[in-house]
């Protein structure tokens, strides 16, 4: 019994460690992708770069929200088994 506790151990920090690694590149790149094409905009257009700030920032809060719901995951997968 105790070898097959260990193994599920095991398998749910090697999880933990793929779902947060996996789960926080497509927020990078979606983050990395608005923020440039935000400074792009404000480069060209100055006199709306209120606007194009705070679309930036809400387009940012709503993708790291994906990266929030793999640490979430991680962490069940770390202290629940």
């Amino acid at each position: 019994m105790e070898l097959t506790t260990a193994i599920v151990k095991a398998a749910c920090a090697l999880g933990a460690g793929l779902c947060m690694g996996i789960g926080a590149i497509g927020p990078a790149i979606g983050e990395g992708n608005a923020v440039g094409k935000a400074l792009e905009g404000m480069a060209r257009q100055p006199e709306y770069t209120g606007a194009l700030r705070l679309n930036m920032l809400i387009g940012c809060a709503v993708a790291e929200t994906t990266g929030i719901y793999s640490l979430v995951v991680a962490i069940l997968l770390l202290f629940v088994f």
